[in-house]
């Protein structure tokens, strides 16, 4: 089945593949996008599955969908205490792209690559198009982690720590973190991760990268959660996610770079 798409133009595909899911998404209930969501959701569904194909597509689906489950998980008990997410975790466009713009610009790396508009050299170790399917996947593992690790922390977390000082804070305090938390995105984080390298964007080296990234890039976020985002307006939850991404993605090209010339 995937063969005859992909023998399709994959930017029709994608148009065709998001515009049903809009309007399945418009129509259900319980609303996962605001209306400003929706359209850039749409944008960047077609933008991944004209570049990365079916591959990269359900990569980004599987981070969507246990992403927006995993926000709903306590949620009344989050809101009674003041710590849910805003609209009670429906995504706008900021979200879209605090989420996703690290990936994006993996992706169309990796389409300019393939289409030789950014030619480059074959003697390559590892090769300038791996890395950066590596990152695309590294930087939704490292933002399922992220997520899975607040929510769950938030829902669950018994005893939550200010990051930077070990010291005892209340539930979705910013820079907090919890042993449940912490557990819960290293499994998000792996899950995705064996799902790219189910359906081939990385290899199993690419998995523990992967892991490994999420895991310093989390913590990375609650050290700047802890001490930078009260000092700067701009610094909102979303610039936050940007960087946190960035990180992930680029420790994880790191790693794999390292182990190739340097270590194995």
């Amino acid at each position: 089945m995937f063969s005859s798409i992909n023998s399709l133009n994959p930017w029709l595909v994608g148009v065709a593949l998001n515009s049903i899911l809009v309007v399945v998404a418009w129509i259900v209930p319980k609303k996962l996008l605001t209306p400003a969501g929706l359209f850039h959701g749409w944008l960047l569904g077609v933008l991944i599955w004209g570049t990365l194909g079916w591959q990269g597509y359900i990569v980004v689906m599987f981070y969507f969908l246990v992403g927006s489950l995993i926000t709903r998980v306590g949620m009344a008990q989050k809101e009674a205490e003041g710590i849910a997410e805003k609209r009670s975790g429906a995504r706008g466009p900021e979200n879209v792209w605090g989420s996703a713009l690290t990936a994006a610009l993996c992706a169309l790396g990796v389409w300019a690559i393939s289409l030789g508009i950014f030619p480059t050299s074959q003697t390559l170790h590892p090769m300038p198009y791996t890395l950066l399917l590596l990152g695309y996947v590294a930087s939704f593992s490292t933002k399922l982690s992220d997520t899975c690790a607040s929510e769950v922390g938030k829902a669950y977390g018994r005893s939550t720590f200010l990051i930077t000082t070990l010291q005892p804070v209340p539930r979705g305090t910013e820079g907090a973190v919890s042993l449940e938390g912490t557990l819960a995105g290293a499994v998000a984080s792996l899950a995705l991760a064996l799902l790219a390298w189910g359906v081939g964007l990385i290899d199993l080296f690419g998995v523990l990268w992967c892991v490994v990234a999420a895991f310093i890039a989390t913590n990375l976020e609650s050290v700047i959660g802890a001490t930078l985002q009260s000092r700067f307006h701009w610094l909102t939850n979303e610039v936050v996610n940007i960087f946190n991404t960035l990180i992930g993605a680029s420790t994880a090209i790191l790693l794999a770079w390292i182990w190739a010339n340097v270590i194995a």
